[in-house]
């Protein structure tokens, strides 16, 4: 994709690897708007980076979804990008009774892919109308090698690299490209270390590689140990020996 003269909407954008993605297409000339719940974050890091707008925007709630849509598209009618990348990560244990809480899974499940998808139809018609578009989906290493610890995270993250493929082929005739941005587990406010543990990668150190994945024309952009997760997917051994080193 152009990595400059875009306007973009980040959803999830105040902190983590949404505000690196965000900063990152700031300090190339973009317009970007950041979009989060948390109305003081928002305001803190469009604070830091002077011209950086931001809207009030839960993608677990389809209101509003739509008055993000509303007011975004009402005062930035270029709006030619958007990056899905709200998410929330919770552990949760099967094996123990009282180790998992229906509220909490539902949380993830209404984030990480209810809310996407619900972003992606909302946006989809306006981004159609652009002469040249993209949409970036967020999933993770770990929708092709889980972590066990995080199962319900993990099992979002795999439907959204299904529905990434779905989606690309949908709009295969449309001016919208859908990119899907493969993280590995990267040291941010989401995740969390275990000794013994995979080590998180540097956020700096992601955003660059994902920038320079990006510049590219790939329809999947993998960076870190996410490289070698999504290829281990699905080949036998490869597999087990991938997910074996992700669950010590």
């Amino acid at each position: 994709m152009r990595l400059d003269s875009n306007t973009i909407l980040v959803t999830g954008g105040g902190s983590g690897i949404g505000r690196g993605l965000a900063e990152a297409f700031h300090s190339l000339g973009n317009r970007v708007i950041i979009g989060g719940r948390r109305e003081t974050v928002l305001q803190e890091t469009c604070a830091a980076n002077p011209g950086m707008s931001h809207v009030t925007l839960d993608v677990a709630d389809p209101r509003s979804i739509q008055a993000a849509l509303d007011a975004v598209t009402a005062k930035f009618p270029e709006l030619n990008c958007v990056i899905n990348n709200a998410g929330i990560q919770r552990p949760h244990d099967f094996s123990t009774a009282g180790g998992v809480e229906d509220a909490a899974m539902t949380a993830e499940i209404h984030t990480n892919l209810l809310g996407l998808a619900r972003v992606c139809a909302a946006f989809l018609p306006h981004l159609s109308g652009r002469p040249e578009a993209t949409l970036i989906n967020i999933s993770s290493g770990l929708a092709f090698v889980p972590l066990s610890r995080v199962p319900i995270y993990c099992a979002t993250k795999a439907a959204v690299h299904s529905f990434c493929v779905s989606l690309r082929h949908q709009l295969k005739q449309t001016s919208v490209k859908v990119i899907e941005l493969i993280p590995p587990l990267v040291e941010t406010n989401l995740g969390w270390r275990r000794p013994g543990g995979p080590v998180p990668m540097p956020l700096p150190q992601f955003i660059a590689e994902a920038m320079e994945g990006l510049a590219g024309d790939a329809d999947e952009v993998a960076a870190g140990n996410a490289k070698s997760l999504r290829a281990s997917a699905g080949e036998g051994d490869r597999f087990q020996q991938a997910f074996a080193r992700m669950n010590p």
